[in-house]
C-alpha cells in the first residue's frame, strides 16, 4: 500500500517549509516509527521539491505548511500514514466467506490484530456497525436482548463487527438470534480468549459460524510484507521480541510494550473469572513454565516451586493456554514400552511474551538459552502455518527413558514428519533414533536451522 507519491501535489507541501519542519519537530515524533518514518521524509522531500520546481511555492504557504507534520500527530493521522500494516493471512480468507449466512468468529490473545483486521475488512464498506463490548453501554445492550431490541439496534446496517464478544454472558444466543432473523446482516465477532467465548458459541451457533483462529505476526505474513531480506533480516528480533503486531510496528521500543502486554492485562480474562483469587500464583507459574520451555514438566514439581499444588497448577496452565498465552505439547507414545506416556512440554504462542516474563531482551549471542528460544519460535511458527494453511494434524514430542528423543513431530493421514531443531546449522548430522524407527517405520525427516526454516514456514 502505497500513501505518498505523485498524488502528494494535493497536499501541497513545499521543499522548504516541511524540510525545516521534519528537522524542527523531530523530537516530539515517536521514534517507534523507524524505517518507515525516514522512508516517509524521502519521499515527501522528493514531493516537495516537485512542488517547489514546478513554482508553486509561496512563504505564506510555507508558514501554514510548517504546522502539517504537528496537526496530523495530534490527530493521530500522522501515525495512521506512516505504519503501513501487514496484511493477515486470514483477510482474504474472510472476505471470501462474507454473506454466505453464517457469523464470522475471530478468537485470539489480546492485540494479537482482531480489531485491526476487522477494520481493514470493513474499511471501503458501506453501512458498518461497530459494537465493542468493553464499553459498558454496548454489554447493557447486547446482554440478553430480544429481537426487537436487535434489529432497532442494527438498523440498516449490513456489517456487525463485534469486538470482544466474551464480555457478554448469553452472547451465543444473541448472535444467533442476529443470524436467523437477519440473513442480509453480516456478523464479524472478536473474541479474545476461547474458556468464554468457544463455551457460549459452540451450541447455539452450531452450523451457523465460520471460526478462525488469529495468531502474532507469522513469518509467511512477515515474508510477504518484506520479502525474503525482511524475513531473514528479521529473524533475531522476533526470537527476543516476538511477533505481535504493535511490536513488529514499533522495533525501536519493543521493551516498554511487551512489558505491558506480559502484565495482567495479557490475561486480564482469566483474572476475571470466578474463583481466580491467586494472580501471584500465575505470574509465579509463568515464570516456571517459561524457564522449562522446550523441557518436559512435572505439575508436581512446579506445584513445590510456586507453592501451590499440583491440581491448581494443572487449573491454570489450562486456562492460559485458553488466553492464548502459552500450549502444550503431549508425548508421543504407541509401540514401546519405555516411550514416555505421560509427559508433556510448555511452548508459548509468542517469544517477546516468554522473554519479558523472565525480563531478558538479550541479543542471542549473550543467552545460554538460544535453544530454547529457537525450539519455542519455530513450533509456534509451525503452528501459524498449519492452521492458515488448513493442514490438520496432530502434533508431539518424543522420547524414551533411554533419552532418545525427536524434538518435534507432526501425524497427517496416518504418517509422520519429524523435526529438530539446531540453531548452529554446523551441527545437523542428527538422525533419527533407531528405536523409533524400528517402532514406527522410515518417516520423513528434517534439521531445521537458521538455514532452511523458511522452506517450513512458507506456502510452496
Amino acid at each position: 500500500m502505497h500513501y505518498f507519491g505523485r498524488s502528494g501535489y494535493a497536499v501541497g507541501l513545499s521543499a522548504i517549509s516541511f524540510s525545516a519542519s521534519l528537522q524542527k519537530d523531530a523530537a516530539p515524533i515517536p521514534n517507534a516509527l523507524g524505517t518507515r518514518r525516514k522512508i516517509m521524509y524521502r519521499h515527501i522531500k522528493c514531493v516537495s521539491f516537485d512542488f517547489y520546481n514546478f513554482g508553486l511555492y509561496s512563504k505564506k504557504m510555507a508558514i501554514i505548511l510548517d504546522y502539517i507534520p504537528k496537526l496530523l500527530y495530534f490527530c493521530n493521522v500522522y501515525k495512521s500514514l506512516i505504519m503501513k500494516f501487514i496484511r493477515r493471512r486470514l483477510h482474504d480468507v474472510i472476505e471470501d466467506k462474507l454473506f454466505k449466512g453464517k457469523a464470522i468468529i475471530i478468537i485470539g490473545a489480546r492485540q494479537v490484530g482482531k480489531s485491526t483486521l476487522f477494520r481493514q475488512i470493513t474499511e471501503n464498506k458501506e453501512n458498518v456497525l461497530s459494537l465493542n463490548c468493553d464499553d459498558p453501554s454496548v454489554r447493557q445492550l447486547l446482554q440478553n436482548a430480544n429481537l426487537n431490541t436487535l434489529k432497532q439496534l442494527i438498523g440498516n446496517s449490513k456489517i456487525v463487527v463485534v469486538d470482544e464478544a466474551q464480555r457478554i454472558m448469553g452472547i451465543g444466543l444473541t448472535l444467533k438470534l442476529i443470524t436467523d432473523n437477519m440473513p442480509d446482516v453480516q456478523l464479524l465477532v472478536s473474541g479474545s480468549s476461547s474458556f468464554q467465548l468457544q463455551g457460549q458459541l459452540n451450541e447455539p451457533l452450531t452450523g451457523r459460524k465460520f471460526e478462525y483462529h488469529l495468531y502474532p505476526i507469522s513469518t509467511e505474513e512477515i515474508f510477504n510484507d518484506t520479502g525474503l531480506l525482511g524475513a531473514v533480516q528479521s529473524l533475531e528480533n522476533r526470537m527476543i521480541f516476538g511477533s505481535y503486531p504493535d511490536v513488529v510496528n514499533n522495533m525501536e521500543n519493543p521493551h516498554d510494550i511487551l512489558m505491558n502486554l506480559s502484565g495482567s492485562y495479557m490475561y486480564q480474562d482469566l483474572l476475571s473469572l470466578e474463583g481466580i483469587r491467586k494472580p501471584a500464583i500465575i505470574e509465579k507459574l509463568l515464570v516456571a513454565l517459561a524457564l522449562q520451555v522446550g523441557s518436559e514438566i512435572s505439575f508436581s514439581e512446579i506445584s513445590q516451586t510456586i507453592g501451590t499444588d499440583s491440581k491448581t497448577v494443572e487449573k491454570y496452565i489450562d486456562l492460559l493456554e485458553k488466553c492464548y498465552i502459552v500450549f502444550r505439547m503431549p508425548a508421543l507414545s504407541r509401540n514401546l514400552r519405555n516411550e514416555l506416556k505421560k509427559s508433556k512440554k510448555i511452548y508459548f504462542y509468542d517469544n517477546g511474551i516468554r522473554n519479558s516474563i523472565i525480563q531478558n531482551f538479550n541479543p542471542l549471542s549473550m543467552r545460554n538459552d538460544v535453544g530454547a528460544l529457537w525450539e519455542n519460535f519455530f513450533i509456534s511458527e509451525r503452528l501459524k502455518f498449519n492452521h492458515y494453511n488448513r493442514n490438520y494434524c496432530n502434533t508431539y514430542f518424543w522420547r524414551t527413558t533411554e533419552q532418545h528423543e525427536i524434538d518435534y513431530v507432526e501425524e497427517s493421514n496416518g504418517k509422520f514428519t519429524l523435526f529438530e531443531m539446531k540453531w548452529n546449522p554446523k551441527k545437523t548430522n542428527v538422525t533419527v533414533p533407531k528405536s523409533f524407527t524400528k517402532a514406527y517405520g522410515e518417516q520423513e525427516f528434517h534439521v531445521i536451522t537458521p538455514d532452511n526454516y523458511l522452506q517450513f514456514l512458507l506456502q510452496k
